[in-house]
């Protein structure tokens, strides 16, 4: 049926009953089957009936060990409950349960603004606040009876996400998280009480699809849960900074208070911008730390180093404590300079075929070059990160694993007024991390990432 790479455990097999699955359910024929290149299992497929070929969209379990709702059927509950509520999103046809595929309405468009003008932009963007507000404004109810779970009292909804997280990052867990771990408690002492309404969110927001000039629907509900709404404006803020929606953020904000008739608590959207960079790295850690067979490995490298900056941005501005200013590291060539240098040489002159394949060649070199960076200032990033550490401590650590450890344990026992100390290590630690990865082709992300600014200038 596909001549790729299998992806995720759907191979040929398992293509072959989804392809018969969509047969069943739709009474035609599968005419054509397009796989896309992501690291989730999708493809668009052409089904002929009566004469009429139709387009419908498969979206396949993405695997691995980094799903926090695991149950790709959930997704296509909580998707079926906003259509029939009269939300912009696919329209859901059915589920298959081996492998997990949701068959839904291919939606039309792109999320490529770059061809509209700036008055398309704003209509578009108006459009699409007036949906997301809508969808705030729905009963949980129904999302409930679909299994999203329902927050009770100030401190559970603005924690929704953390609470969602944590199991999977205790049992993922690979290797000490001061980081983490310093926010997860900073979180728990500075929940915005007064935010006392909970509503159906997307969590992971800002996805949406464009196409003659107009928005078409909503897609991806992963994520979804029932949460303060106010963390959909925090992601889709964060998600501009790389993947823009099209008008300015404040401008969105501007039609979200039209459409809700409510002023935005920007310090509230700064909080969930804090918890949401939280979430996806405590999400990633575990493969990053100890890197998982199959999964795309260079992804959740991008992705770690562009949260760990979007937390430390999102701390400083809500405590007020600058980020330091750190001296570059030392200028050296690794000792395996060579060898790497050949590597990617030779990676560079093998023959592929086929964009999936392109793409798994552009991870690999993605990978050598972050390993070159490591060779070259590894060694003395970890120097002075264990010295810091030691400073701090008052012993002295000879590998980092052992200081990592002791710093995870103090920031678990510390208290409040150790905070600035605390936040001002991390921030050093972490800024010499993105001193050392930042200039690679995986660091671009993370040196675009900036507070998403919710009011005009």
């Amino acid at each position: 049926m596909t001549d790729t790479a299998p992806l995720n455990n759907y191979d040929d097999a398992a293509v072959g009953r989804i392809t018969a699955f969509v047969e069943e359910l739709t009474g035609g024929k599968v005419v054509g089957l397009e796989r896309l290149v992501r690291w989730r299992p999708s493809w668009f497929v052409d089904v002929e009936k009566a004469g009429e070929v139709r387009r419908l969209h498969l979206r396949g379990d993405r695997g691995g060990d980094v799903s926090i709702f695991p149950d790709l059927k959930r997704e296509a509950d909580v998707i079926d409950v906003l259509h029939k509520h009269g939300l912009p999103v696919p329209e859901i046809y059915g589920y298959l349960a081996d492998p997990p595929c949701i068959v839904m309405e291919a939606i039309e468009g792109t999320r490529d603004f770059s061809a509209l003008d700036a008055a398309t932009k704003s209509a578009i963007g108006r459009v699409y606040m007036q949906a997301v507000a809508a969808m705030h404004r729905l009963p949980v109810d129904p999302f409930v009876a679909a299994g999203v779970h329902l927050p009770e009292g100030a401190e559970a909804i603005a924690l929704v996400g953390l609470e969602a997280y944590m199991p999977h990052y205790r049992r993922t867990k690979s290797r000490p998280e001061p980081l983490l771990e310093f926010v997860i408690r900073w979180l728990r002492r500075n929940v915005p009480r007064h935010r006392q309404r909970a509503s159906f969110i997307q969590f992971d927001s800002g996805q949406y699809l464009v196409d003659k000039g107009a928005m078409t629907q909503l897609y991806d509900f992963e994520f979804s849960m029932i949460g303060d709404p106010l963390v959909d404006i925090a992601t889709m803020g964060m998600r501009n900074s790389y993947e823009p929606l099209g008008a300015p953020l404040p401008e969105l904000v501007r039609y979200y208070e039209e459409a809700t008739g409510e002023p935005l608590d920007h310090d509230a959207v700064v909080f969930h911008v804090l918890q949401f960079s939280l979430l996806g790295t405590m999400q990633f850690t575990g493969t990053v730390g100890q890197p998982c067979t199959g999964d795309p490995h260079s992804v959740y490298l991008m992705f770690d180093l562009a949260l760990r900056r979007s937390i430390l941005l999102a701390l400083s501005q809500l405590t007020g404590i600058k980020l330091p200013e750190l001296s570059p590291l030392e200028e050296r060539a690794g000792d395996n300079a060579p060898l790497l240098a050949k590597l990617a040489d030779t990676l560079a002159t093998l023959p592929v075929t086929g964009e999936a394949a392109e793409a798994h060649k552009t991870q690999v070199a993605e990978l050598i070059e972050w390993a070159q960076r490591a060779d070259d200032h590894g060694a003395d990033m970890v120097a002075r990160n264990m010295a810091d550490v030691s400073a701090l401590l008052g012993r002295r650590f000879d590998r980092w694993a052992d200081a990592a450890e002791a710093l995870e344990a103090h920031i678990i026992d510390a208290g409040p007024q150790e905070d600035a100390t605390i936040i001002q290590l991390l921030a050093t630690i972490e800024g010499r991390r993105m001193q050392l990865f930042g200039p690679t082709a995986l660091g671009e992300a993370a040196r675009h990432v900036v507070l998403p600014a919710t009011r005009s200038a």
